[in-house]
């Protein structure tokens, strides 16, 4: 187990944490609220801070890996799970507290549901297919949507609501892209 996929793991662990802290009184914090009359405001901030914590470990571990050539078969499959896990986890807690239509989540999750079943298919066939600049750009949107829905801060509201657009766009740009370059995977072979 090298560095990158420790960074990984320690990705996919700090989801748990952040969902609870994210969704105060509904992610388990009645005890708090019993003990001590009420949630702290500042539990969002935590929450966000354990995602950019989280996001930024997935630029290291990517960044380690290439450099000092510590690219596994276990990170190629985890880390661009655990990017799913991370960022899905964290859409659907902010459908729950009415930050995000649940509708856009929809089409968000079922992009990666299409696209991984895919490379399941190509990987079958002996076929890898390679992260795109789209997919890269649609991850890196759907990153700072989320932080921005964390911070839920009135005076960003349009910001946000571009960047979650841009971020549904690119969705759907991404998996046009991987589909179209990639299309001979589909065909049947004898």
């Amino acid at each position: 187990m090298n560095l990158p996929n420790k960074l990984t793991i320690f990705r996919v662990f700090l989801i748990l944490p952040f969902v609870l802290l994210l969704l105060g009184e509904s992610g388990g914090w009645g005890w708090y609220r019993a003990l001590f009359g009420g949630i702290p405001e500042y539990v969002d901030y935590i929450a966000l801070a354990i995602f950019i914590i989280a996001s930024l470990t997935d630029l290291i571990d990517g960044k380690i890996a290439r450099k000092y050539g510590l690219v596994t078969n276990f990170g190629k499959f985890m880390d661009p799970l655990a990017d799913k896990l991370l960022v899905s986890a964290a859409m659907i807690a902010l459908v729950e507290l009415g930050r995000i239509p649940a509708w856009i989540v929809i089409v968000i999750i079922s992009r990666e549901f299409i696209i991984s079943g895919f490379r399941l298919v190509a990987a079958d066939k002996g076929i890898v297919i390679a992260a795109s600049y789209w997919g890269k750009f649609k991850t890196t949107f759907q990153m700072v949507m989320v932080c921005l829905m964390i911070a839920d801060l009135e005076e960003l509201r349009l910001v946000t609501d571009i960047v979650m657009w841009a971020a549904l766009i690119l969705t759907v740009v991404s998996l046009a892209d991987y589909l179209m370059k990639n299309r001979e995977v589909m065909r049947e072979t004898k």
